[in-house]
């Protein structure tokens, strides 16, 4: 069971003003759920190892099932290892080695180059100024706070910003709130249970509650202002890493690749189960219009729910897409196109795509060279923002529909793992494998826009109130 309890000898979600290089290393070993691996027993005196057959089929299915959470460090894409072997053989990169380039400013040459002809070296590209763009984008975060013993798990979401302007954050075992507004932090639960964790986090709409899923396979449901669990519903076998709220409805996403629906005011709460997974659900996003439900697994595959059941009585995906060639977890609807998906492949795939659901056809595609753990449409601008792994562990903002680069956030010192929005929509918070969170003012609106906004919001409500008068 969980209880609130004093946030005491941890003080997570502080200011950080520590050397990352010096960061504490995590008391379990990250994203492997503290699984061990296992050895053959041999008897005293042996002197021949014969390997078991069914630990190697576990080490397998093991590898199947975490495959994103391996690390990427000790083996850089295959691009990378050739541009090495080039720089080795002829002392410079091919790639690099034009006499002249006409476009990008000059920069120096590698360190130890040395040429004969002097080349003059220039940037492929030009980066993307962000004063073109007609606004400033701060390249440094507005803040960063310390997450202790955040969990460096893929398939997990840890981090959800409300309505209410609070800022949930699962640490380990606990779930802190970040009022944004004060600068108060609470620490709302801690599971008692050393086995246990939290495996997600999702606000309702309103902001008044929190739902948490968990590693023991429970969902539960808390009153951040009563700071009390209203209820825990125990529908699922597995941990649970991905949940979506829409309306009264609460969608939680497991470990064996089941979906569940819980009408979360009745006392019989699963209503409903989707099986379009064959493993792990990571991402799960309810449409802003309530009308689908788009779900990504560790299977590499995307589907799309509808609201409502089909004629025999089950839930039948209406779409399912293929194309990822790794995990998805990123999955993103578009403010302004509501048939719009965007969604995000891992490791192995690394590409972002902009769907249309009602046709089933993929819009456009985008090579992000790294894996992909959160994609966020901004609501201020043309535009959506991913987060990502090795080598950069950066945050890219794209322009749409062009899917041009805009300019890219660096800061984090291991991958990024998931992002969530302020409710202004003008910062977003990063999550990452270095234990800490970054808070990047990326989306802040024009003065002008923003007054202008605001006067045609408050002429809206006012006809809206004379028609109900």
């Amino acid at each position: 069971g969980a209880g609130p309890s004093p946030a005491a000898g941890m003080s997570p979600m502080k200011p950080a003003n520590r050397s990352y290089s010096g960061s504490k290393t995590p008391s379990k070993t990250p994203g492997k759920s503290g699984s061990k691996v296992q050895s053959t027993p041999t008897k005293a005196g042996g002197d021949r190892y014969i390997p078991n057959r069914s630990t190697m089929q576990m080490e397998m299915a093991n590898f199947l099932l975490t495959k994103e959470n391996d690390p990427d460090e000790d083996s850089p894409t295959k691009k990378e290892q050739q541009k090495t072997w080039a720089v080795n053989l002829n002392g410079f990169d091919v790639e690099e080695a034009k006499i002249l380039r006409l476009s990008g400013k000059p920069q120096n040459a590698p360190e130890g180059y040395q040429n004969n002809l002097k080349v003059l070296y220039s940037q492929k590209t030009t980066p993307a100024s962000s004063r073109k763009h007609g606004r400033y984008i701060p390249s440094m975060p507005d803040r960063i706070l310390d997450a202790p013993e955040i969990r460096n798990d893929y398939y997990l979401n840890l981090i959800d910003w409300s309505s209410q302007n609070f800022l949930a954050v699962a640490l380990d075992n606990s779930v802190y709130l970040w009022n944004h507004s004060s600068g108060e932090i609470i620490q709302l639960l801690q599971i008692e249970n050393p086995d246990d964790y939290v495996s997600s986090v999702s606000w309702i709409k309103e902001g008044n509650y929190l739902a948490v899923g968990t590693r023991n396979a429970e969902v539960q449901l808390w009153d951040i202002y009563q700071q009390k669990r209203l209820r825990n519903m125990t529908s699922h076998s597995s941990r649970v890493g991905s949940l979506s709220w829409n309306s009264y409805i609460l969608s939680s996403g497991s470990r064996t690749g089941h979906i569940h629906h819980h009408d979360v005011r009745v006392a019989e709460h699963h209503v409903a189960t989707l099986a379009g997974h064959t493993q792990e659900v990571c991402g799960l996003k309810w449409s802003l219009d309530g009308r689908y439900l788009a779900s990504g697994g560790n299977d590499n595959l995307v589907n799309i729910w509808p609201c409502i059941q089909g004629d025999s009585g089950d839930f039948a995906p209406v779409q399912t897409f293929t194309q990822h060639q790794g995990a998805v977890k990123a999955l993103a609807w578009c403010p302004w196109q509501s048939n719009v998906l965007a969604t995000g492949g891992g490791t192995s795939d690394r590409h972002i795509r902009i769907w249309n659901v009602c046709s089933g056809t993929c819009l456009s595609a985008v090579d992000a060279h790294s894996q992909v753990c959160s994609i966020l449409w901004s609501t201020n601008y043309k535009e959506f923002i991913s987060g990502h792994g090795f080598a950069q562990n950066q945050l890219v903002i794209w322009k749409y529909p062009t899917m041009a680069k805009v300019t890219e956030l660096r800061g984090h010192t291991a991958r990024v793992l998931n992002l969530t929005m302020s409710p202004d929509g003008s910062t977003v918070a990063s999550a990452a494998a270095d234990e800490t969170l970054r808070l990047w003012r990326c989306f802040e609106m024009d003065p002008v826009k923003k007054k202008e906004k605001e006067k045609a919001n408050s002429a809206k409500s006012s006809i809206i109130h004379q028609g109900i008068r």
